[in-house]
């Protein structure tokens, strides 16, 4: 199966990248740049697929987009499903929650504080009062999830580390990380694999693994 990995800087298809390094797949790597101005995926990408948004994969003939539906299907699909859990099994139930969970739950306060915080003081009030107390909620949860764990399912890893990958990312990005020291644990467990740094040669710079 060849496929192609339409790939923007700075973006959630960077974990697209390291899940076909940790698969051993091939794959093809074609890049886009962000407008430097507005930091918004060029339009070539809506030659890709309608949304202009990345990530998008191109496999078997066919266009594939949202983060958690590409991992599920490359996890399910190479290296005879060594990082996906199968049906049938009880870590199944955990395995599906946590990789939707990621884009369901956990990124949306943390987009709201991207968005809110353009807003300056006219902002503060909806940022203290909801936005902040929404991430902590949501970061407190996973924190405690993996106390005395270095993985998300199962103890293995799987692709729901990686799909969790990009809100600790987004997180640290926007400052707090560090006060959810299991957070902050995994991530650094995370970025020591050595896929995880090939995924970095390939992607090219990704200033959100800082």
């Amino acid at each position: 199966m060849t496929i192609i990995v339409h790939h923007l800087e700075e973006s959630r298809s960077q974990r697209i990248l390291w899940l076909l390094e940790e698969l051993g797949a091939e794959y093809e790597v074609r890049r886009y740049e962000r407008n430097p101005q507005t930091r918004l995926a060029p339009p070539e990408l809506k030659a890709i697929h309608p949304l202009g948004k990345s990530p998008v994969i191109e496999a078997n003939g066919k266009v594939l987009a949202e983060s958690a539906a590409i991992i599920e299907y490359l996890a399910e699909n190479e290296a005879f499903g060594s990082l996906a859990i199968a049906a049938g099994d009880p870590a199944r139930f955990d395995y599906l929650y946590w990789l939707h969970f990621a884009e369901g739950s956990a990124m949306l306060p943390l987009l709201l504080k991207l968005y809110v915080s353009l807003l300056g003081e006219n902002g503060a009030p909806l940022m203290q009062m909801r936005v902040e107390p929404e991430i902590d909620n949501h970061f407190s949860f996973i924190n405690a999830h993996l106390e005395g764990r270095d993985y998300f399912v199962a103890d293995r890893f799987t692709a729901a580390d990686i799909q969790m990958s990009f809100v600790l990312d987004a997180g640290n990005n926007r400052g707090g990380l560090d006060r959810y020291p299991n957070l902050t644990r995994v991530r650094r467990l995370q970025q020591a694999r050595p896929a995880y740094q090939k995924a970095l040669e390939k992607g090219g710079p990704y200033k959100m693994g800082a």
